[in-house]
């Protein structure tokens, strides 16, 4: 088993490679051969797996500083919490107000942003602001976007949202201005119902909603580069108690750990991935 960011070289390795062939038969003969562009399939193998309150609908996950810090949704339930990350105990919590159903989340320069669902409203908050114990609802500031909000992750220079649909976009993190749109594809098709996002070694990680599906993604082209099926991850017994599709991604740069849970899931598992198949397209 490898941790993600070694089947990304992998592949980096690998591409490079066939483009280089492409390019020497190219020259040879009288047509442009159009490089392979390959998709990875793996499946996660499971480390460990931490306690989960399975009455939390999660709709954003990240860690940081040995804790994790998760948005749930549903209007009149959506919160902000700070969790232990080895007992899954609820440290801190914040409560939104019953109007505002909670979204992605993103830890950008100590500061925590939310999105929320239909409001076309993210709340900023002091990382601070959750200790250990419930606090009052009191977002250090509100920043503004059109359209929904879902999926939200940062890299070194910006945040990144989905919106439901096959496009990601790339934000100001003081403003929230945008600055640039990736549609993502495989196969030449639009890969629609992008969530929960996570930048990680350089990609981005999205589950598509409704399913246990996650796609790896150049954050330049907006190919997808890897597929990762996390189905098999809860038992049938859990399932039919309640929980429902994956929708939380966390990883730890530092350590390079990779964590993954989902909406009313009674467990957080840390995993890694293993190449399963691969697929050639065009």
């Amino acid at each position: 088993m490898k941790p993600p960011k070694n089947f990304i070289l992998l592949l980096a390795l690998t591409t490079s490679v066939l483009l280089g062939f492409a390019g020497c038969s190219a020259a040879e003969g009288s047509q442009a051969v159009r490089p392979i562009n390959r998709v990875v399939f793996l499946k996660p193998s499971v480390i460990s797996k931490i306690p989960h309150d399975p009455q939390a609908f999660t709709q954003g996950l990240l860690l940081h500083n040995d804790r994790f810090y998760e948005s749930t949704g549903i209007y009149g339930k959506s919160s902000l919490r700070t969790v232990d990350s080895s007992s899954g105990k609820v440290l801190g919590l914040v409560e939104l107000p019953r109007d505002y159903f909670g979204e992605g989340l993103a830890l950008w320069d100590g500061k925590l942003v939310q999105l929320t669902w239909k409001r076309g409203q993210a709340f900023v908050y002091p990382e601070s602001v959750l200790g250990d114990g419930s606090v009052e609802f009191a977002p250090e500031t509100r920043v503004y976007y059109s359209g929904e909000g879902w999926g939200l992750t940062s890299d070194e220079s910006n945040l990144i949202m989905s919106n439901g649909s096959s496009t990601i976009t790339f934000r100001d993190p003081i403003t929230f201005e945008k600055r640039r749109d990736i549609s993502v594809v495989q196969d030449s098709a639009l890969v629609e119902q992008l969530n929960e996002l996570e930048y990680v070694n350089g990609q981005i990680y999205a589950n598509i909603w409704r399913t246990d599906q996650i796609v790896q993604i150049d954050p330049a082209s907006g190919k997808v580069t890897a597929r990762i099926d996390c189905s098999g991850l809860l038992s049938d017994k859990e399932r039919a108690a309640g929980a429902g599709v994956l929708n939380g991604i966390a990883y730890d740069a530092e350590s390079e750990r990779l964590f993954v849970t989902g909406k009313n899931w009674p467990w957080v598992f840390e995993v890694s991935f293993e190449a399963e198949s691969e697929e050639k397209g065009h």
